[in-house]
Parts: structure tokens; sequence; C-alpha cells
């Protein structure tokens, strides 16, 4: 049973009749009192409750009141607010005391049925195994706990519309996860759209995403579909999330709330209905507190959190990717794949990897090539890695690999840093954090 507070009776009877059409069994309730004794004597499935009931203020108070009060009678039931635009702030303030969701009135029926299925769905699914024979893994290797612990939940979440957001440190394989969500969901066959958001300049921004009509501004001299119009029925992938603009963290907030958006030089507004998967390996809570990210959009879409473990936590992942990696970098160079000696593998199962993934995959591919042998062995491989520098001092074995191996690549590029950063497989900040560490400038 749904339960729907709102002490509008239009709203009370529209939102019965979308509901009870779509088969959901509803109760409507027209104050915060009525809806305390239901949830004294039964637990609703779901309850969608409205921010404000007394006419002369819009504050909200009694919404956040009778949230607290009722997640003390029915703690595990998912409470989906509804609020105005102009709310959502306060909307905010509520999911941080206990709300699942918001939508904001108008509503839109499609968008608050898909949110309803989505809730109901999780609620009833039970865990699958990462390693479920029905789930298309996408190429993501590995057996460690950890990892099977996140493709039990992308088993769980795929089939809904919840909103992902990935979050892992760079090379760790936050769009590999992304792509597998989307490829067992029941948008399989529609299109899977990859945005990276920190390569887009904010001056470009809607041009990119919302896409523009020839003679939008200088230099339009054609019509340009944007990015959300191509995921149009399927989903979008938002990748670095944490480095988009404020200014553009509002436009974006509108299209996920309102699921509409308008292409430069176009006054029409168009629909888009696209499944939202985010990715960052940036601390959002930090940049929410120093107002760099905006809250109401975190809430947005972090409807389920997925934290992919990095590869110095996954070491026994790190002989099954070694061997993917060199039987896949023989096969494109036309030799037989390696077999790596005991030794040699455990020499690569020490290093530190601050690009994660891809950094292994990069060494693994530089060793298959360069070497060409049928056994790799552990002499090999010391002759590949950087020697050890002076400069790092007297640090324990991992972190003096990990200083050699930024060491090497800051020289390897001339001290460009961004192209070490890269090559590395982290961003210029983790690359600094990581230099103030050894202190190497």
């Amino acid at each position: 049973m749904i339960l729907i507070v709102d002490d509008d009776k239009s709203v009370r009877a529209s939102l019965k009749l979308v509901l009870n059409r779509s088969g959901y069994e509803c109760l409507a309730v027209a104050s915060p009192h009525e809806a305390l004794e239901v949830v004294r004597h039964t637990t609703p499935a779901i309850i969608l409750m409205d921010m404000n009931y007394t006419g002369s203020t819009v504050s909200g108070k009694e919404g956040l009141e009778l949230l607290r009060k009722v997640k003390i009678f029915a703690p595990d039931t998912p409470v989906i607010l509804m609020t105005a635009w102009g709310s959502i702030p306060l909307a905010v303030e509520g999911m941080k005391a206990g709300a699942l969701d918001f939508i904001t009135k108008p509503w839109d029926n499609r968008h608050l049925l898909g949110l309803i299925e989505t809730v109901t769905t999780l609620r009833r699914e039970k865990p699958i195994q990462g390693n479920d024979n029905s789930f298309d893994r996408c190429g993501i290797i590995g057996e460690t706990d950890s990892l099977k612990d996140v493709l039990s939940i992308c088993a769980r979440i795929a089939p809904t519309d919840a909103s992902v957001l990935i979050l892992g440190e760079n090379g760790t394989g936050k769009e590999l996860i992304a792509e597998a969500i989307h490829r067992n969901s029941k948008r399989s066959d529609k299109p899977f759209v990859k945005v990276n958001l920190g390569g887009i300049s904010p001056s470009l921004f809607e041009s990119e995403m919302f896409g523009h009509r020839r003679g939008a501004f200088t230099g339009a001299v054609a019509d340009r579909i944007g990015r959300f119009e191509l995921a149009d029925t399927g989903t979008i992938f938002l990748d670095e999330i944490g480095d988009l603009d404020v200014a553009c963290q509002v436009k974006l907030l509108r299209v996920l709330q309102e699921h509409t958006f308008e292409p430069l030089g176009d006054s029409k507004s168009r629909r888009t209905d696209v499944r939202v998967i985010c990715a960052t390996n940036a601390d959002l809570q930090s940049m929410m507190a120093d107002r760099s990210f905006r809250e109401d959009l975190f809430y947005r879409i972090n409807l389920i959190t997925l934290t992919i473990p990095p590869l110095r936590d996954r070491r026994n992942d790190i002989p099954l990717l070694v061997r993917h990696f060199a039987e896949t970098s023989a096969n494109d160079a036309g030799i037989p794949a390696p077999r790596f000696t005991p030794d040699a593998m455990e020499i690569l199962s020490s290093l530190p990897y601050p690009g994660n993934i891809r950094e292994l995959k990069n060494i693994v591919e530089r060793i298959t090539i360069i070497c060409r042998k049928k056994n790799i062995e552990a002499k090999d491989i010391r002759l590949l890695l950087p020697a050890t520098s002076t400069s790092c001092g007297r640090q324990p074995t991992l972190d003096r690999l990990e200083c050699d191996t930024i060491v090497e690549a800051i020289d390897r590029f001339d001290g460009n840093l961004s192209k070490a950063a890269a090559h590395l497989g982290i961003t210029r900040q983790a690359l600094y954090r990581r230099m103030d560490k050894y202190h190497l400038r």
C-alpha cells in the first residue's frame, strides 16, 4: 500500500488516479495527524509526503517534523517528498532526515511511476551473486570479496532505473561498472552515451549536453544534437561529475529533475527519458562543505552509491588481470602469450599502483611487447621497472616503489606534470599530493 499525505484534495485525487491505474493500492490522507495514525497501525510500502500543510506558511517545518515521526514508527519505509522547484533546498533537508528521494510539483507521471517501480523493485529483489551466470560482467575481471560485493549490488539495481553514483580512484574501472549496469538493464538495447564532464568547458556545456540550432551563436553553422537527446530511452554516463562548474551544475540539476531541456537557439522544450549514472574520484562530501558542489544535485544523483575498491585492496586479483592483459596485448602484437613465473608475479602483485588497473595494464603491455619471451621472469620485470631513487628517502617497500614510479614518470615527460599524471592514470591534484608526500617538490 502507498500512503499519500497532502492537504490539497486535488493532489490526493490525481495521485490516487495515476497510481490506481498502474495497479497500486493507495490510501490518501490530508494531515500529519492522519498520517501518523496510519503508520502507527500499519506499514506502508511507500509514503508520498508533501512538505507543507498550513496555507499561511511554506517553511516545510511541518513536513520535516512529520518525516522524523514517521521514521520512528516505520524506519524502513521509503519516503518520497513532494515539493515545488523553489523548495528543493527544503527537500534536501528532508533527505538528510531520512527521505529517499523527492519529486517537484507539478510532477511528471512517467517519472513518478518509474521512481515508485524502482523503489518497489529494490525492496523486493534478493541479493544476487556478482558471478551469477545471468549477469554480464562486461569484461570485469576479479574474484575478491570487495569486487563481488559491488557486482552483487550492480546485479540488483541494473533492472531498475535508479540513479547511480560510482565513486573510486582513477583507473579502478568506474566506466566498466557503468557499462555493466546498462548492459544488464531493460535499456540494454538502447544507447549508452558516455560524457567526460571534466573535458567540457563551461561555455560549451549547454551546446554539448542539450544541443543547439544553427545560428544560435557565432560558429553554429549547423544544428547539433546534444548528449541527452542522443541518450534518450537509454543511459547517460556522466564521468568526472566532480569537475563540473557550479553554474553548469544548476543546468544539469534542472534537466535531471524536470526531464526536459531546450537546445540553444530553440524555444521548444524537449522531453528526455534517460537513466543517469555518474562517476567521480572527487570527495563530493568535502566539496559540498566548501560549496563547490551543490547538495541538491548530490542527492539527485546518488539514489544508489557504489564505491569501487582500489587495486591495492584487490591484490589477489592481480594475477588474473596480468594474465588477461598479457594475452590481449600479445594477440594484438601477433606474438605468443607469455607465462609469468611465480617470482615475477610476486613483484607485480607487490607494486603500489597509484593509477590502479590502468597502470597495471600499461606495465603488463610494456613488459609483454618488449620482452617477447615465453616465460617472463623476475629479472625481466626489474629491468623494466624504474630504478630506486635516492630522492625518495628510506620508505617502506611499497611507498618506495610508488615514489620511484612517480619520479620515473616525471622524468620521462621532462617535468610535464599533466602528462606524467595521465601516464600514471591519476589526476594532477592526486599527483601533487603524492609529490608532497615524498617531498618531490
